[in-house]
């Protein structure tokens, strides 16, 4: 183990020393599709695959009634014109491709994987054309994904952890569209129909609104022509309008929910920061430090190490178009939770106050630069990143220019945005466990 280990750590010591071309990202080439569709690209000629991601502002945060945008993207891959389920999924096996939906808060997506040997890459295509340009949301498929979203609902009912974080957002972000919860309610799955998907799908699935990342074995000519071929089938619509601002807590708020578990589930948090946020680095770099880096975390020494109160501890920034949460979560015995409260207020209080020591900055720096080539170190990852930056139209040398930033913040900068920016008088906490006794 201890070998493997050393080995693991000898392979990115020299990934760092010798590599120094692995810092920067590749090279991203972008440009807008006939139907006003955003297009990055990254040629990866080494193998012959290609994966290609088509993303939407068409998240949780655009819906009429919460779960219909869960809905809409889990029903394009149910049928599109002649073809039904089994059909799609007949087409991308017999060609080895792989094709996946999901939505989030910010955004709804479709990502398929597939060889790039003609037969494959035309019958792919063509598929993810049709899933996109003609769905069919039929009303077996409608009714049987509804019934599906039920059953998951029910399932999260008996996770203390799952009550934990929809209760938090929902709270954190109170009247914002962000409150909607991405997998609806029981009350809304019952008042959704079959109009509202296809409203949703008409108003958010248009190539104005869509970014298109590419990343495989295709040149530019050939990527420009996947590209429009994915969209062909779509309105060119417009892009959906901007979220409003994400209101900052008024003042401390704690929430107890009794639950029948061993364990409590402790969440800890506010508005935090948004994508592109000029803050961005220095929040990020110094919540490694706070409590993102694991058990070498200022949390995780106070809370875990020296007393044994939560085997996890953790903390981290979530950006979105608009200030996403900060959060801070643990687990721990319910009769310990009120102390294990008490060491996390209090060990974020004292990291506001006086920072990180230059000791804690440097191993930080060095960890988060040192895992760098390993972020962009397969196509499937580069997709991510590139979706990432197209869709919060981030600049395209973000990862180029990812070490130097990280290098860039001073233990001075930390201590000043973490003052500026988070409010340990403004914290929202959510403890749901046998015997809650937060306070």
């Amino acid at each position: 183990m201890e070998v493997k280990l050393m080995g693991y750590r000898v392979f990115l010591l020299l990934l760092v020393l010798f590599s120094g071309q692995l810092l920067a990202g590749p090279a991203i080439q972008s440009w807008t599709t006939e139907k006003g569709a955003r297009v990055l690209f990254v040629p990866a000629p080494e193998l012959p695959m290609l994966d290609l991601r088509v993303v939407f502002d068409g998240g949780s945060a655009r819906d009429t009634i919460p779960g219909v945008a869960a809905l809409t993207s889990a029903l394009l891959e149910e049928g599109a014109g002649d073809w039904d389920a089994n059909e799609i999924a007949r087409r991308l096996d017999s060609v080895g491709a792989n094709m996946s939906v999901d939505s989030q808060r910010d955004m709804a997506w479709l990502t398929v994987r597939t060889l790039t040997e003609k037969r494959a890459l035309t019958e792919t295509m063509d598929t993810v054309a049709q899933v996109l340009g003609a769905p069919r949301f039929d009303m077996d498929a409608f009714e049987r994904n509804r019934k599906a979203m039920l059953v998951s609902l029910n399932h999260d009912e008996q996770s203390p952890g799952a009550v934990a974080q929809k209760r938090f957002m929902n709270t954190l972000f109170g009247d914002h569209p962000y409150a909607s919860q991405v997998e609806g309610t029981k009350e809304s799955l019952a008042r959704i129909t079959r109009e509202d998907v296809l409203a949703h799908y008409k108003k958010y699935y248009v190539a104005k609104n869509a970014l298109i990342a590419i990343v495989g074995a295709v040149d530019r000519a050939q990527a420009e022509q996947l590209a429009e071929l994915v969209t062909a089938g779509l309105e060119p619509g417009e892009p959906a309008p901007e979220l409003p601002p994400v209101a900052d807590l008024d003042g401390p708020q704690t929430l107890n929910i009794p639950f029948p578990s061993s364990q409590s589930h402790i969440l800890m948090g506010q508005p935090g920061m948004h994508r592109g946020d000029p803050d961005y680095f220095v929040l990020y770099v110094g919540n490694h430090i706070l409590g993102g880096s694991g058990l070498v975390s200022q949390l995780s020494e106070e809370v875990r190490e020296k007393r044994g109160l939560s085997y996890s501890v953790y903390s981290y920034f979530s950006p979105m178009r608009r200030n996403g949460p900060f959060l801070i979560g643990a687990q721990t015995q319910n009769a310990k939770a009120a102390e294990a409260l008490d060491v996390i207020r209090q060990t974020l209080a004292r990291f506001i106050e006086q920072g990180p020591s230059e000791a804690e900055l440097t191993a930080a720096k060095q960890n988060i630069t040192g895992g760098f080539p390993l972020r962009i170190a397969s196509n499937s990852k580069i997709l991510g990143y590139l979706a990432m930056l197209g869709f919060y139209d981030l600049p395209l040398d973000y990862l180029d220019t990812f070490v130097d930033k990280v290098n860039a913040v001073t233990t001075e900068q930390i201590r000043e945005t973490f003052k500026r920016r988070v409010k340990p008088d403004q914290l929202l906490t959510v403890v749901v466990g046998r015997e809650p006794s937060a306070r």
